[in-house]
């Protein structure tokens, strides 16, 4: 799939926390991405609904505890997005990008490993990082929803310079 993109929002394990994905596309859409990657777990489908006024396209994978694999699908055929299954290969403004959740560690390393990829996006470990295997930029934009870290966060990918960066959200009046 080939994609015209310059900034990316990267998201992952927003695990049905609706206040917080108003704000992950509130921060999107002011962040002026042209595409945001989820790396899976929504967890119930309604939560997929909130995505809708999000103004870059959505393209996404499931996650480990994603259920109704149907109604999910649905879900963002509504907002007019689009979810690839287990995996997502892309080509975004001439980067390799491959879209997983993670939950298989043998399968991300041998990805990550391949050196075939320009950028592996993944979640599951709900840990925000990013690094580099050989020339391979892996980005992990940790939870969304909070609940483990206790920290937000989502991550921005700047195409042309092949970097990206963690961004933590404030929730107000809320404690994670």
């Amino acid at each position: 799939m080939l994609l015209n993109a310059k900034r990316v929002g990267v998201i992952a394990d927003t695990h049905d926390r609706i206040q917080v994905i108003d704000l992950v596309v509130k921060r999107f859409n002011d962040e002026n991405v042209d595409l945001v990657l989820h790396a899976g777990d929504y967890v119930a489908p309604f939560a997929v609904l909130r995505f809708k006024p999000l103004k870059a396209k959505l393209i996404g994978v499931f996650g480990n505890n994603d259920g109704d694999h149907d109604l999910l699908r649905r879900r963002f055929e509504e907002i007019s997005a689009q979810i690839c299954g287990r995996f997502a290969e892309l080509n975004v403004g001439g980067l390799r990008v491959a879209l997983i959740h993670g939950e298989d560690e043998t399968l991300l390393k041998a990805l990550t490993n391949s050196g075939y990829y320009d950028v592996v996006v993944h979640g599951h470990t709900h840990r925000a990082e990013i690094y580099n295997v050989g020339r391979t930029l892996v980005i992990n934009p940790g939870e969304a929803c909070g609940y483990l870290t206790g920290r937000a966060t989502i991550a921005i990918l700047d195409v042309e310079k092949k970097g990206a960066e963690i961004l933590e959200l404030s929730i107000p009046g809320h404690l994670i």
